[in-house]
């Protein structure tokens, strides 16, 4: 079938290569749309070289408006939303596509560089169920407990909480609808945010781990390191808006619980846990606001 492709630009001339040359995988080539957010490197340029239709918004809205800035451009019946720091395995992004003509919101699965499968579908946020895994190594879990606490290894569709939306693939009306972005908040969690407005509108999030897409990660936004504190405050805020005070807490309890429980393990071990207590100190300073 014939997709519209949405590409977010911000200073993404380094990645970007590899995922233009690996479209032409796809069986058709798609309608290609890129949005640029005032990148100050040729990522624009190359862009065009590749034939893409390049919008140029002039200034940085967020990801989350750049991207329903393409959407609103797309003239086919599925648009599939793509980082630039993305790359295409095979072709299969198509057969993704097809299926997302059924109105759910498809995700594949996301690989590092180095083949490994990224932690990019997620289980529902703010249940008892996250508890669980937060203080018990989810490798000890039986298989079936795992799998929801870690929806990403699954090796069938299944659906998930919410998912990284690095690639996703929705029917275009259904993403206009959903917005699909919140246009008010400028960077992370967007995705969290979309899944659990599309969930609570009946619009599940499906994972197909036969489908793979190559994901570089974080590229424009790491490069200053993790923003922590950021992060906990964007988490709490989406889980909180759409799940409720309870949930939120439940969430709060689960995140702190695993950042311990990580950190005394890596402890344990000998490991440094630096990444760890800042994340547990972002997320308890986050509280006390």
């Amino acid at each position: 079938m014939t997709l519209t492709i949405v590409v977010v630009l911000h200073d993404s001339a380094g990645p970007l290569p590899a995922l233009l040359a690996s479209l032409a995988r796809l069986p058709a080539p798609p309608q290609l749309i890129v949005v640029d957010t005032a990148s100050s490197d040729e990522g624009p340029a190359l862009a065009r070289a590749a034939g893409a239709e390049v919008v140029e918004l002039g200034a940085n809205p967020g990801f989350g408006a750049a991207n329903n800035a393409g959407v609103e451009r797309a003239r086919h019946e599925v648009t599939v939303l793509l980082n630039p720091d993305c790359e295409l395995v095979d072709g299969a992004l198509a057969g993704l596509a097809a299926r997302a003509a059924d109105g759910r919101l498809w995700v594949p699965r996301l690989l590092d560089p180095d083949g490994s499968v990224q932690r990019s579908a997620h289980p529902l946020p703010g249940t008892v169920g996250a508890l669980l895994p937060a203080v018990l190594h989810p490798p000890l879990l039986p298989r079936g407990l795992r799998e929801r606490a870690e929806p990403y290894r699954s090796e069938r569709p299944r659906s998930v909480g919410w998912a990284i939306a690095a690639c996703l693939a929705a029917r275009t009306e259904v993403l206009r609808r959903l917005g699909p972005f919140d246009a008010r908040q400028f960077l992370f969690y967007e995705d969290m945010d979309l899944c659990l407005r599309a969930r609570a509108a009946g619009i599940p999030t499906v994972l197909d781990p036969s489908v793979r897409v190559r994901h570089l990660g974080g590229h424009a936004t790491l490069r200053d390191g993790e923003p922590h504190a950021l992060l906990a405050r964007r988490r709490r805020k989406v889980v909180a808006a759409h799940r409720g005070a309870a949930a939120a807490a439940l969430d709060d309890l689960a995140q702190g619980l695993t950042f311990a429980t990580r950190a005394a393990a890596r402890r344990a071990l000998g490991r440094g846990a630096v990444r760890e207590r800042a994340q547990l100190a972002a997320l308890l300073r986050a509280r006390a606001k």
